[in-house]
């Protein structure tokens, strides 16, 4: 990661759940819920990050243009999705799985994957991939 940020053309890649933690630092002790994505490359390596939402203890409101609109201009083969539980529980909502879902069918419509959904709190996280809902 320290290499990446010095610029010296290294992309970190993504190949689990867990090695998405180092770029969720800095959301996972936030008061307030922050809608974050990763885009990759076709390689799944990491090429921009880019905090999407800043909502409400409870609620962040995320639509699908804001995710896809630095997809497309990063030229990104996929996303991961991620945000934070400030109540300290990662267990996704219903509201957490139906975001989830329908920003997979806009990216299906653009060719665009959602690879995962990362709910992170400040002792844990959850993989809604993991979960079964990607």
């Amino acid at each position: 990661k320290r290499v990446y940020k010095k610029g010296l053309s290294i992309k970190p890649t993504i190949s689990c759940p867990a090695e998405t933690l180092p770029f969720l630092t800095e959301i996972r002790e936030k008061s307030k819920e922050h809608f974050l994505c990763l885009y990759l490359n076709a390689r799944n390596q990491v090429i921009h990050k880019e905090i999407i939402s800043i909502g409400t203890l409870s609620a962040s409101i995320v639509h699908p243009r804001e995710v896809y609109v630095q997809a497309i201009s990063h030229h990104a083969a996929s996303v991961i999705l991620a945000h934070n539980h400030p109540s300290g529980n990662p267990d996704p909502s219903k509201d957490d799985i139906e975001l989830t879902r329908r920003l997979s069918k806009a990216g299906e419509i653009i060719g665009i994957e959602v690879i995962d959904h990362i709910i992170i709190s400040t002792s844990d996280f959850v993989s809604l991939k993991e979960q079964g809902v990607l």
